[in-house]
């Protein structure tokens, strides 16, 4: 795998090897079983402890930005989302890890966690309170929703306050994984952040992520692969 940390400090808590947690995006075909089990075997090889966030429920957030209904969004939010832990899961046992379903936070899993609920509390008061903080949020969402629409298709303002959620509920795992796990240290892995995580990583915010929480950029040693997006059709 290349890895690229986003700071210094980041790179020493890479180095550090103690908790890695892989962002799985549903409806995004990057995330195949194989390339899921591809990151889970470099990541078991690498950290003491692996988990696996997939913004499950949030996704409807976006959907409904997309024109989706309510309702329709939240289905359809659900249904990916139990496909995409299934994937998870699916990599993992081929590896043999016998608590594969265990290592998957969605939002179940985080909506009954309290470190997470204070963080998600916290970026929305931020959100609401903060125009710096408001601004960056919605310039990542609008990148987000950017890659959905048709090519030369930008997203209204509408459209990217409806899905600032997704980002906000994404939010807490960027800035203090450690204490929604119970770690001393954590480095999130993806492999395309948007441009306001260099700015969150680089202190250029007011917020800043806690004092064991790194992020880096991982993908396959080589070319990056094509961003490859499935389908949200109605």
């Amino acid at each position: 795998m290349a890895v690229t940390p986003l700071s210094s400090r980041c790179a020493e808590l890479v180095e550090r090897a103690e908790h890695a947690c892989f962002g799985i995006s549903p409806f995004n075909g990057y995330f195949s079983t194989a390339r899921i089990r591809e990151l889970a075997a470099w990541g078991l090889a690498r950290f003491e402890r692996v988990d696996f966030f997939v913004p499950d429920t949030p996704s409807a957030f976006t959907l409904e930005a997309l024109g989706y209904a309510p309702e329709r969004a939240t289905w359809k939010a659900r249904r990916q989302g139990q496909y995409t832990r299934n994937k998870i899961v699916a990599a993992l046992g081929a590896l043999g890890v016998a608590d594969a379903a265990a290592r998957v936070l969605g939002w179940a899993e985080l909506a009954g966690n309290a470190a997470f609920v204070r963080l998600h509390e916290r970026g929305l008061r931020r959100y609401a309170e903060d125009a710096g903080f408001r601004d960056a949020c919605r310039e990542a969402t609008g990148w987000v929703l950017a890659g959905k629409l048709p090519p030369g298709q930008a997203p209204g303002a509408e459209q990217v306050e409806r899905a600032v959620r997704y980002f906000l509920a994404e939010l807490p795992l960027f800035v203090d994984t450690p204490s929604i796990v119970g770690a001393e240290a954590s480095v999130f892995c993806y492999h395309r952040p948007p441009e306001v995580l260099r700015r969150l990583y680089g202190g250029e915010l007011d917020w800043r992520p806690a004092a064991g929480q790194g992020f880096a950029v991982v993908v396959p040693a080589g070319p990056e692969p094509a961003l490859v997006r499935l389908p949200v059709s109605r």
